[in-house]
């Protein structure tokens, strides 16, 4: 994936708006998937999960690759 804006930002912001965490596996990016869909799931218990959701959507989406 090339950067913020590419085409695989938006579709890994779209799948992460399907599933927290799932845009940020796509990016190849295991840790961060495994903590925003755990985080996600237990907030959402106490209706907070809302938070998590967002912020998993709006990390995939603004994902610069490192070098």
């Amino acid at each position: 994936m090339s950067g913020q804006g590419s085409a695989g930002n938006v579709i890994a912001a779209l799948c992460s708006f399907i599933i927290p965490g799932l845009g940020q596996l796509l990016q190849g990016r295991l840790l961060m998937a495994i903590i925003q869909f755990v985080l996600a799931a237990v907030l959402w218990f106490f209706f907070l999960g809302w938070i998590i959701h967002l912020w998993s959507i709006l990390d995939a989406a603004l994902f610069k690759p490192r070098g």
